[in-house]
């Protein structure tokens, strides 16, 4: 069932794109224009440093540094410390890319990594910063709020769900030694340019949808303030703000979007874990989760402060 679904959205979507060609490339060169000149230069250092990090074992050092915090706080071993450091400064996907890579190689369990992977793949802080707050929303007074909201969220759910995995970790792992050789370097490089394609695909792809969506004869509230941002969140959070709809409401839509991170992210998500046992249905079900709870304590601090 799910395969003629997808099979009938797709030669919809094709058809679309003959019927609106303009549209199509407009969605394309977006798309294309925000890989190039942000996506890329930002998160491609941090694959190819971050696997570097990983392959060489010098992760450690920065574990070691985290790990008096983050392993009594949300119970999860040095290997999970430094897949959690990432996933809340780097952004999408690569506190997905990093549990999935920990899982497959055996140094994290399926119960850890389900764990990380429900909380853990967030928004990058500087992403929120600028392009949120301060290019779109122009409230700079919203941003610790926002931010306390998207950031303090997850960590606030932890708790629940790491009652319901309850990852056993056991003692601190010994320090492997730490080594580096330059065919491991030519290695992370190779990988991370597939990852870095692959994830500039779904930000075309999404991008397009998004411009085909806005062709569509009919408007709703529900279409143009939740499910067309909610395709990719670059663009969604400037068709939010330029709407014309108050700040305060534009600011509880970007906060819950910024905390869902769209389709989009989800799409990227599923790319990174695939094939290492994690369940993207899982990661959705939580994701929504938080994004409601989040949404909610926005419009509640909106309505009251």
């Amino acid at each position: 069932m799910d395969c003629y679904f997808f099979i009938v959205v797709t030669i919809t979507i094709f058809f679309l794109m003959l019927f609106f060609p303009q549209t199509a490339i407009c969605g394309a060169s977006l798309g294309l224009m925000l890989w190039f000149q942000t996506v890329l230069p930002v998160l491609l250092p941090f694959l190819i440093l971050t696997a570097l990090l990983l392959k060489s074992n010098g992760f450690f050092l920065i574990s070691r540094l985290v790990r008096p915090i983050l392993r009594p706080l949300f119970g999860i071993s040095d290997y999970g410390s430094f897949a959690l450091l990432v996933g809340f400064l780097c952004g999408y996907p690569m506190g997905s890319k990093v549990t999935a890579d920990l899982k497959r190689e055996g140094k994290i369990t399926v119960n850890e990594a389900s764990y990380l992977l429900s909380f853990c793949n967030q928004t990058s802080p500087m992403f929120l910063i600028s392009y949120i707050f301060y290019i779109h929303l122009k409230r700079p007074d919203l941003l610790f709020p926002g931010m306390l909201l998207i950031e303090g969220v997850p960590i606030l759910m932890s708790i629940p769900f790491r009652k319901i995995y309850c990852p056993a970790v056991t003692s601190s792992a010994s320090s492997p030694s730490p080594h580096f050789t330059w065919n491991m370097l030519d290695d992370c490089i190779m990988q991370s340019f597939e990852t870095i394609t692959k994830i500039g695909g779904y930000i075309i792809i999404f991008s397009v949808f998004l411009q085909l969506g806005k062709e569509l004869p009919f408007t709703h509230p529900l279409l143009t303030f939740l499910f067309l941002p909610s395709l990719e969140i670059t663009n969604g959070i400037a068709l939010i703000c330029n709407s014309g709809v108050p700040t305060d409401l534009a600011f509880v839509l970007a906060t819950g979007l910024a905390s869902f991170g769209g389709w989009c992210s989800v799409a990227q998500t599923y790319s990174m874990i695939r094939g290492s046992g994690l369940s993207i249905g899982d990661y959705i079900a939580k994701k929504l989760i938080i994004t409601g709870i989040t949404s909610l304590l926005a419009y509640i601090y909106i309505f009251c402060f």
